[in-house]
């Protein structure tokens, strides 16, 4: 038996986990900067709303492709989307690299919003579609963990390298693009999952369309999914600066340990989710959600550090257990010839709750001041997660 012969059934028993690893390294470089905007301000010289217009950008990134193109990898196939991802998230680390002021920071986070807008539905769709056929439950969970994990990792990272390493606005991209090129000779390796794909030139902008059998899931994963990135734009958008001005904890090691614990936390939620039941797990997750905005609202109200901690924990798990319980109700439901443009449908819907209050704590934190800010914004997203929660029993107990 020859060594390719030999290596191939690994790559067809592995190869779920090598795509959730560069899901992983793309999504940890669209949250690199997040601790460096401090020395960005100090650097360069803007406001608490640039950030906002900044994160905005990225955002506005993320939602356009997920609408014009995110249906794109069921006629071409997952892999060219992918390489294409990573090659603008290659991009979006050299803008940062160049350093050249206010207008490549937002070119690159623009283009960072473009690399997770071609991985987000593209790649949880291509985790799943790998998996061998016993281990579908475990390649959601993976594949729903790089998401989020990713998403913490590149807190982490960059807050390490920015306080303990040199040359804290070049050493994290660099490390970044290292590992975006690593992740590229893996995407390279692997087969392609859709049958008939074809040639990327032939790929033409398509709004997403929910088949008839999506259409009764998909309201209420949508809606879990935008209560529980909301809490995580809440947090993501609050806290560094929260830390520093009402805190005083400008070690910017402790702003990535603490947003990154959020992220965490939402894989760990994800874990309980089997056990649940994907019908049950949702609304118990937009519950959980509630009981970590009420712990910000908390820590915002009398400015003190373990509410905020928990907040992290309990919202983190919270949202977990609504991404991956919303992830596998939409996934299950989806054709799939339509899997991975009814999945980036989903991430349209979460990715507006993790930048609708961003923005508004943004503009709003001149006027009342970061806390007040914060806490009003905390309160509309308990609002939505108590609609959604409620909504959800409700229809689960109809269903039953």
């Amino acid at each position: 038996m020859t060594d390719h012969q030999t290596a191939r059934p690994v790559v067809d028993r592995l190869g779920y986990l090598g795509a959730a690893a560069a899901f992983a390294v793309c999504m940890a470089g669209t949250t690199l900067p997040t601790p460096l905007y401090g020395l960005y301000q100090e650097e360069i010289g803007f406001s608490e709303q640039t950030v906002t217009v900044v994160f905005a950008v990225y955002a506005l990134g993320v939602i356009g492709v997920l609408l014009l193109v995110g249906t794109v990898s069921d006629a071409v196939g997952r892999r060219p989307v992918l390489l294409c991802g990573l090659f603008f998230a290659a991009c979006s680390a050299v803008a940062f690299l160049a350093e050249g002021g206010l207008p490549l920071l937002v070119l690159g986070r623009l283009l960072s919003g473009v690399s997770a807008g071609l991985f987000t539905g593209t790649a949880t769709a291509y985790v799943l579609e790998l998996a061998p056929p016993g281990r579908r439950a475990r390649a959601g969970f993976v594949a729903t963990a790089a998401n989020m994990g990713g998403l913490g990792c590149g807190t982490l990272l960059s807050g390490l390298l920015a306080e303990y390493a040199p040359d804290p606005l070049v050493l994290p991209f660099v490390v970044h693009l290292a590992l975006i090129t690593a992740s590229f000779a893996v995407l390279w390796l692997l087969p392609e999952t859709v049958a008939g794909a074809r040639p990327l030139r032939t790929a033409r902008p398509k709004l997403p369309t929910l088949p008839p059998e999506v259409r009764g899931v998909f309201v209420p994963a949508g809606l879990a999914a935008f209560a529980g990135f909301s809490l995580l734009g809440v947090f993501t958008s609050v806290t560094p600066a929260f830390l520093a001005q009402s805190l005083g904890i400008d070690n910017r090691a402790v702003v990535g340990l603490v947003v990154f614990t959020g992220f965490f936390a939402s894989t760990l939620g994800q874990l309980v989710v089997p056990r649940l039941g994907t019908a049950r797990a949702i609304p118990l997750g937009c519950l959980v959600l509630i009981a970590g905005l009420a712990l910000l609202a908390a820590s915002l109200a009398w400015t003190t550090l373990p509410p905020l901690l928990l907040s992290a924990l309990v919202g983190g798990a919270g949202q977990g257990m609504g991404l991956r319980g919303a992830v596998g109700e939409v996934a299950a439901a989806a054709p799939a010839e339509h899997r991975g443009g009814v999945l980036s449908a989903l991430f349209v819907v979460a990715y507006f709750g993790i930048s609708i209050p961003v923005i508004g704590v943004g503009f709003l934190s001149e006027p009342l001041g970061l806390a007040h800010a914060g806490l009003v914004f905390t309160a509309c997203m308990a609002v939505v997660a108590a609609v959604s929660g409620t909504y959800l029993l409700r229809r689960s107990r109809a269903t039953a």
